[in-house]
């Protein structure tokens, strides 16, 4: 047996991965504009020309990154959610801690800032993210509201609204975990796990149908 036939098969099995974990360093520490595609091969060891195979645009290579890292995450979500027993109140909590641990308190979460940063100069890529991140997003916890209502776990709420409110302290604290969290400011420390468990607590309290049950 030919050795190099299977060894050069796994490297090419590996490269997009490499491009991508390149790439969404870059993003991150750069934002979408100064990131140069030239920069990302050379990070991950290949050329531009092996780039340009896989991802013909940076843009395209942006909305790898975002599918690979966030919206992939959410799908999975979906489908956990959608076989859980469960009840909604730990599936929230669950989600919630979920998002901290595996997006918002990682390197991932900087994707948001580089996003709400370059929205007006990118409107193609606004859109996708909307399309591929934030409406999923929603439309999961809407979901899970609405499932709490019909068991009888929550009191009759405005589910769109509801989700809007339980997302935005989590996007809050993923901003901050870029921005001041990563040059801390005397007076202005953020404890994400505590303030993530406080959020949940009074969010979950304020909709459960009785008052003795506890997120």
């Amino acid at each position: 047996m030919n050795p190099i036939g299977p060894t050069r098969q796994r490297r090419k099995e590996i490269r997009p991965q490499q491009l991508l974990a390149a790439a969404l360093t870059l993003f991150v520490e750069k934002g979408f504009a100064a990131a140069r595609v030239e920069e990302v091969a050379r990070l991950a060891g290949v050329s531009k020309g092996t780039l340009y195979l896989y991802y013909p645009s940076k843009t395209e290579l942006f909305k790898a990154v975002v599918r690979e890292n966030i919206a992939t995450l959410i799908g999975e979500a979906h489908e956990i959610v959608a076989g859980a027993a469960g009840s909604s109140a730990e599936l929230i909590g669950m989600l919630l801690t979920g998002w901290w641990e595996r997006v918002a308190g990682s390197q991932v979460g900087g994707l948001h800032k580089v996003m709400l940063a370059e929205v007006g100069n990118f409107p193609e890529l606004a859109q996708f993210y909307v399309d591929e991140v934030i409406r999923p997003a929603h439309r999961l916890f809407e979901a899970l509201i609405r499932r709490g209502i019909e068991r009888g776990e929550f009191r009759p709420v405005d589910a769109p609204a509801v989700a809007h409110a339980v997302m935005t302290p989590v996007l809050f604290l993923m901003l901050h975990e870029h921005s001041f969290g990563a040059c801390p400011i005397e007076g202005f420390e953020i404890d994400p796990a505590a303030t993530l468990t406080a959020h949940a607590d009074l969010m979950l309290q304020g909709l459960c149908a009785r008052a003795e049950i506890s997120p």
